[in-house]
């Protein structure tokens, strides 16, 4: 089978030198470019099957080599971000990126989001008979990260999606954000428990863009999260 083949851009030479070796040990081939302007040039002549992208960078930023991508190709893009509150601006601006990590990151997260993507193939099709779990509006694919909300797409990224999948399993319960956390993220990582608050908050967003009257998901304040127990559940 050939190997899968990574774009990793990053302005930082460590970074890259280290994630480089890190992704070549897992098997995959990286492709890495130290600029957008670089990038760009590598995504059009190599061909990869997904990239990691850095957002501040010279000589075009993350967000304006996304915008390059996505004019010809729907290819998984994982954003890598200095901090929380880029997010933020990129999800203002539809940035359409499939994922985001924030830095400082355990190369374990980023190999296991990369794998996710890599498997969903970023279409949003469902894929395989007995994948998909229907919780009364809501689907769940869990061959391709692929949640529909009253038969419409809400493209999550797969933080979003597991939390996501995470509170509809123990619907009705109260989860408090370190076990939000333990659910999504790998235990070497760095991840401070408010974090989850932002991803919620965009989780929520997406799926009030499909349906304003979403209210499924609660803030039970100074304890947690907890998704309705409406008795539309099916195979739990």
């Amino acid at each position: 089978m050939d190997k899968k083949r990574i774009l990793l851009v990053d302005d930082d030479s460590g970074l890259l030198t280290s994630l480089s070796f890190v992704l070549e040990q897992e098997g995959y081939d990286v492709l890495p470019a130290a600029d957008g302007e670089a990038a760009v040039e590598k995504f059009r002549s190599e061909d990869p099957d997904i990239v990691v992208l850095d957002i501040k960078m010279p000589r075009k930023d993350g967000t304006e080599v996304l915008s390059e991508i996505r004019t010809v190709s729907q290819i998984p893009v994982i954003f890598l971000t200095s901090k929380d509150t880029e997010v933020d601006e990129l999800f203002g601006l539809r940035a359409g990126a499939d994922d985001y990590i924030s830095k400082p990151f355990s190369t374990a997260l980023l190999v296991e989001r990369i794998r996710v993507l890599l498997k969903r193939g970023g279409n949003g099709e469902t894929s395989g008979e007995g994948t998909a779990r229907q919780h009364g509006p809501l689907t769940l694919d869990f061959a391709r990260y692929f949640c529909s909300w009253k038969g419409h797409e809400v493209r999550l990224t797969v933080t979003e999606f597991l939390l996501l999948a995470h509170l509809v399993r123990n619907s009705g319960n109260v989860i408090d954000r370190a076990k939000l956390r333990a659910a999504v993220y790998d235990k070497d990582s760095d991840i401070d428990e408010r974090t989850i608050d932002s991803h919620i908050r965009r989780l929520r967003i997406k799926l009030r863009t499909v349906d304003p009257e979403f209210d499924q998901i609660d803030t039970l304040y100074g304890l947690g999260y907890r998704y309705r127990k409406n008795g539309l559940e099916t195979n739990p």
